[in-house]
Parts: C-alpha cells; structure tokens; sequence
C-alpha cells in the first residue's frame, strides 16, 4: 500500500469520518482552509483509481466509500514509517519522543501497563 499524499490522507480523513457520501459531504467534513471542490473531487477520483475508495453511481453522481478501512493504514503506515526512519526499533521510536520531550513518565508507565497487560 503505497503512502498517501497530505492532500490524499486529508481527503481519506474526511471519507473515514463520514463513511460514506458523496464529494459535497467530504468537503464539509475538512477544516478551513478547504480546498476547492473541483480539486478534492480530483483527489477523490485518484484514490479511487489507487483502489482506497469504491464508487457507486446514482443518478449524475458518484457516492464514494472507503475500501481501506483507518486502522489497516494506520498499520500499515506507522510499520513502514517506523521501518523507514527507525530502522525498525520501537524502542529507538520511543526513544526519539522521550528525548525530544514529546512523552511524559507517567505516559511510559501507561505504556510498559498495557505492554504486560494487552487485555485490560
């Protein structure tokens, strides 16, 4: 699965969000400054074509709905980003954020929890 462009992830937001819908629907659901309509319909167009996104025709229009579901990218991306840029080592991923004191202690402790406890 290739990587989005932030254009593309900001227009698979909105899809995710609202399920299903038709372009109108999308944009309402993107914060200003939204793009004009005839470019998030490209975007929409092109992830559709990159098979994230069905479309089924009513009428004149399109309803678009998402093929990939949030999590599957989520997955699949933070794999490939810690992969990439981590030489695939959480613990030096964990490591850069505690050093750049984007993590707090009591964080870590919630963490190192759910590491010995996945199910509660």
């Amino acid at each position: 699965m290739e990587k989005l462009s932030p254009q593309e992830e900001e227009a698979m937001q909105a899809v995710w969000q609202k399920g299903e819908g038709f372009i109108k629907d999308f944009l309402d659901q993107i914060t200003e400054p939204k793009p004009p309509y005839t470019t998030l319909a490209s975007t929409i167009k092109n992830l559709e074509r990159k098979g994230f996104l069905a479309a089924e025709k009513l009428g004149n229009s399109f309803r678009y709905k998402a093929v990939i579901k949030e999590e599957e990218y989520k997955k699949r991306f933070m794999n490939g980003f810690v992969n990439d840029y981590f030489e695939n080592s959480y613990k030096d991923l964990v490591t850069f954020f505690a050093k750049e004191k984007k993590i707090s202690a009591g964080e870590l402790k919630e963490i190192i929890k759910l590491i010995e406890n996945p199910k509660s």
